[in-house]
């Protein structure tokens, strides 16, 4: 089951954000973006508890577009669809809002399934490696945004989310 998460579930999100991140500890940024208003938080859940867990921020000044991120599944559920539907509710509730575009900073290979692309007009809030440009991408909804740097909310503007 895919559903926006409530107050009770957020301890669990949290636990398991540690769990499938364990090179980077996203709990921090995760309780932050949740703070955040706008924040469209998905998570996909078994009859034991949360298993995955996607996060769609609202950025620039008209709240158009949205980064993508953190997404992730735990490792005993991945390979099941769970990811790929915890992107595509996401997407379709943005669409029905009025998103125009969204971003990610992301495997070419996983979000190209989607429709994601290669961004080149909108650049990152934070320098990211040469060698990660392709994994920067975007997908238009609608009309996409104009070109510049995405504004994001101050939680995403931390420079160790964009660098290995």
């Amino acid at each position: 089951m895919i559903r926006e998460p409530v107050e009770q579930d957020r301890p669990g999100l949290l636990s398991l954000a540690a769990d499938i991140f364990p090179d980077e500890d996203l709990r921090p940024l995760v309780a932050a973006l949740w703070r955040e208003p706008g924040v469209l938080s998905l998570a996909a859940f078994r009859d034991a508890g949360p298993v995955g867990l996607v996060l769609f921020t609202p950025c620039g000044l008209e709240g158009k577009s949205a980064l993508l991120g953190p997404l992730g599944v735990v490792t005993a559920d991945q390979g099941q669809g769970l990811g790929s539907r915890l992107v595509q509710t996401g997407v379709e509730r943005l669409r029905e809002i009025g998103t125009r575009q969204i971003f990610v900073l992301g495997d070419p290979a996983y979000y190209r399934r989607f429709g994601f692309r290669p961004e080149k007009a909108v650049t990152p809030p934070c320098p990211i490696p040469k060698d990660w440009a392709p994994a920067w991408q975007s997908l238009t909804l609608s009309d996409p945004i104009a070109p510049g740097e995405l504004q994001v909310p101050a939680p995403r503007l931390t420079p160790a989310y964009w660098a290995p």
